[in-house]
Order: C-alpha cells, then structure tokens, then sequence
C-alpha cells in the first residue's frame, strides 16, 4: 500500500530504474525540470501532484481508488458500508 510520499518515491524510482531510465530522461518526458525528479524520488512531500502523477504515469504506474468495486472485482456492484461524518 502507498501511504505516503517515500514509499511513492521508491516506486518510481525502482519503476523508472527497471527501465532504465536515468533521472534527466524521466524529467524531459514529462516536462519537468530533474530535481523535481530527484525531490520525488526523495519522498518530499511538498511535490507538486500533478508532476508527481505524470511521472508515475510515465514508468507504467497505474494509480487506482482500491475502494471503488472497479478496483475490486469481487465486490461486485455492491454498496459500500461509508460511515457518514458529522462536522
């Protein structure tokens, strides 16, 4: 489970590794500058989420909602049990 940003850095950077992909190769497909690169694979929490997405995407990250019964078939169309919050 991705729970927070280190472990999402990790990911992309062991994605991106596996393909070979050096950190500068990583930022021009998406347009970014590197230390964006080298920050999110550094686990700060302060990167921008769209770039973040992007970069995911780019390694062949597929980011899904593990609660929507897309996500999981064996739910099927089932309602969901969400408790309600009183503000």
């Amino acid at each position: 489970m991705i729970n927070d940003a280190r472990i999402f850095g990790e990911l992309v950077q062991a994605r991106r590794k596996s393909l070979g992909l050096t950190q500068r190769q990583l930022a021009l497909a998406i347009n970014s500058g590197e230390r964006f690169i080298v920050d999110l694979e550094a686990g700060k929490a302060t990167c921008q989420l769209g770039k973040a997405l992007a970069a995911a995407s780019a390694v062949g990250i597929e980011l899904v909602d593990a609660g929507s019964p897309a996500a999981a078939p064996e739910l099927g169309e089932e309602e969901f049990d969400i408790p309600e919050v009183g503000l």
